[in-house]
């Protein structure tokens, strides 16, 4: 037996312990989770006879569920209450596909009466083409290939006619027997019925072993985290209860009106048309492309002209315009959760495994991949990849924007967050913060100097391009003022900042580029609080400068910086700051983000400024002396929050 040696003493393995991580070094504890879905794929392919079934009853019972709890409410037992969802779910589904099948028995049999209308349209077209000769060419250049390609069997065909002719095999075909063409038309129905079968037997039981089914889940799988497993379940049943009900309502609201639509128009089989845009439209962005183009097809074929064509396609135009900015909005309301791309890429893959009923299925058990990404960490890409939220913070995407040197991106995304919020809320809570990460790559020596002065000329830039939105806000009316100073909102009315209107304010940055382009934002913020105020950059702190800009009399300057090692620096402006004007009233703004705790020596007293600020909030209530107190108070809780 080894002996180990710590701190001098001599100690023996702890042979256990030993054991335990040979155990994990032999057999790991957790496989790679791309070894994992490689297997789970597999095994969902090779067994989809098994797993095809059962995952049509899932969502049925997803979708059952509210409906079963809705009749339980009236005061049925469970068993009825279920076999009476599941009997008029199933008689629904039956009815249907009866339906469907004998409006198909019906249109095969009046196929050859739309023979002579289709030729009238071919010899129209040639008609109308045969002045110019395109048909002809056409018609001509198809028929050189086709001899082209079929030149070689020729050649074939008359060497091998040259040779003695081989006997003719015949086969003497039987009379079928009653009991032989009977078992011919049962047996490919008997592996559809036993599916649907089984089918509803799971989701019968299911559906009454509800509960016993979602305990033994969470034993299995989420035992330790009792929790984040129920949450689980909760999203992943209302999701794709939601998406099945809604989706539904959505198919039965168009296809109705499209079959009433075809009938008025004149299209034979209405009633077949408008049901299979409602199962076709299960099917995501092609199934109603699909089920427009048969009955544009069978127009073609019923009228002589063409004007039943362009009636048909204006029908499904107006419908799909209703029912994507309409109706889908109203029902769906916050959606699925899944990207557009997302659902495309779902489709292709649930097709090529499962054939067409995964291409049904696609959408709600894609649902349940996000769902399981959001509440299970080792599944976490699957949220990343199709989930609809985003995946980055607004400031990491305009810091990404500026990394990028991209301003026409950067300014549309604060231009779609101007739409709710304020531009001196949109500076302070996106803006601003992008450039704190883009001050602490600096600070880890990630960024050089010329991606640096590229961010901040990206910056400098998109503020530019904000200017219009900058207007001043005007002088607040004296009803609001007393209503704020009876309330005690040193911050404006409703939570609002106070208008600056008449004051001369400079903004001036402290250290590097990064600062100026914080202070041409804060700039930028309190022109829309109805300020005059303006920025200059670092460079402009020396003295010549500097008693330029000051001789412009200015009520107030800011300083802004962002980094934390750079107080000494600030003290050292602000005194000559003061030495140039004394009654000049003077803040710091060190940015920092919410959560980012205030440091001990970041008090105005010891920095020799007349106030310390952290937020546009804090400056802008800085910048009025006799409400600065409670003002910086009320900034600095919101700002927190």
């Amino acid at each position: 037996m080894a002996i180990r040696q710590e701190n001098g003493q001599a100690r023996l393995p702890d042979s256990g312990k030993a054991g335990s991580l040979a155990g994990a070094a032999i057999m790991p504890e957790a496989l790679p989770p791309l070894m994992v879905l490689v297997g789970a794929i597999a095994v969902l392919y090779f067994a989809r006879e098994v797993f095809m079934p059962l995952a049509i009853a899932v969502l049925l019972t997803f979708a059952l569920a509210p409906v079963v709890s809705l009749i339980r409410k009236t005061g049925l037992p469970r068993m009825p209450a279920v076999i009476a969802a599941v009997t008029a779910a199933f008689i629904a589904i039956s009815a249907f596909s009866f339906v469907v099948m004998t409006q198909v028995g019906e249109l095969a049999q009046q196929l050859p009466t739309y023979q002579s209308n289709i030729l009238t349209k071919i010899r129209s077209a040639k008609d109308t083409g045969a002045g110019s000769g395109i048909v002809k060419r056409i018609t001509d250049a198809v028929e050189r290939v086709g001899k082209e390609i079929s030149q070689p069997e020729d050649a074939g065909q008359t060497a091998e006619s040259q040779r003695p002719a081989s006997p003719i095999l015949v086969e003497i075909y039987s009379p079928e027997r009653p009991i032989q063409l009977l078992t011919s038309m049962i047996l490919p129905l008997v592996g559809p019925l036993a599916t649907a079968g089984l089918v509803i037997v799971v989701v019968i039981f299911m559906l009454l072993e509800r509960e016993d089914l979602r305990d033994r889940f969470i034993r299995l799988v989420g035992y330790s985290d009792l929790h984040r497993t129920t949450e689980a379940l909760q999203d992943a049943g209302s999701r794709v209860g939601r998406y099945l009900l809604m989706q539904l309502v959505v198919n039965v609201t168009y296809g109705i009106p499209v079959a009433i639509g075809l009938w008025l128009i004149g299209i034979p089989n209405a009633m077949l048309w408008g049901a299979l845009a409602i199962i076709l439209r299960f099917v995501p962005y092609i199934g109603p492309a699909i089920s427009m183009v048969l009955p544009l097809f069978l127009a073609v074929a019923v009228s002589p002209d063409w004007s039943l064509v362009l009636w048909v396609m204006a029908l499904f135009l107006v419908m799909e315009l209703i029912s994507n900015n309409v109706v889908e909005p109203w029902l769906y309301g916050s959606g699925t959760g899944l990207s557009p791309l997302a659902i495309i890429v779902a489709a292709i893959f649930w097709t090529w495994l499962w054939g067409p009923v995964g291409l049904v299925l696609s959408t709600p058990l894609t649902v349940c991949l996000v769902v399981l990404g959001k509440h299970v960490p080792q599944f976490r890409f699957f949220e990343v990849l199709f989930g609809s939220e985003p995946v980055l913070d607004p400031e990491a995407r305009l810091y990404q924007r500026l990394l990028a040197n991209d301003p026409d991106e950067a300014t549309d995304q604060l231009d779609e967050l101007l739409e709710e919020q304020t531009l001196p809320e949109v500076y302070g809570r996106v803006a601003i913060p992008a450039l704190i990460l883009a001050e602490r790559d600096r600070a880890r020596g990630v960024m050089s100097v010329e991606q640096r002065e590229g961010v901040a000329a990206t910056a400098r830039t998109l503020v530019a391009n904000l200017s219009e939105l900058s207007e001043p806000r005007g002088e607040p009316d004296q009803a609001e003022e007393h209503e704020a100073s009876k309330n005690g909102d040193a911050a404006g009315m409703n939570g609002q900042l106070p208008s600056l209107a008449g004051r001369n304010i400079l903004c001036l940055g402290g250290r590097n580029a990064l600062d100026d382009a914080s202070a041409a934002m804060l700039a930028q913020a309190l022109v829309h609080q109805g300020a005059d105020a303006s920025s200059a950059g670092f460079a402009d702190l020396e003295a010549a400068r500097l008693r330029e800009l000051l001789a412009e009399g200015p009520d107030a300057v800011l300083l802004c910086l962002l980094s934390r090692d750079s107080l000494r620096h600030g003290r050292f402006l602000v005194r000559r700051l003061k030495r140039a004007r004394p009654d000049l009233r003077i803040g710091l703004v060190f940015w920092r983000d919410a959560d980012e705790p205030r440091g001990a020596d970041e008090s105005a007293a010891a920095l020799d400024a007349d106030f310390i600020a952290h937020y546009i909030e804090e400056a802008v209530a800085g910048l009025v002396p006799a409400q600065s107190e409670p003002a910086a108070a009320a900034a600095a809780g919101r700002g927190a929050a």
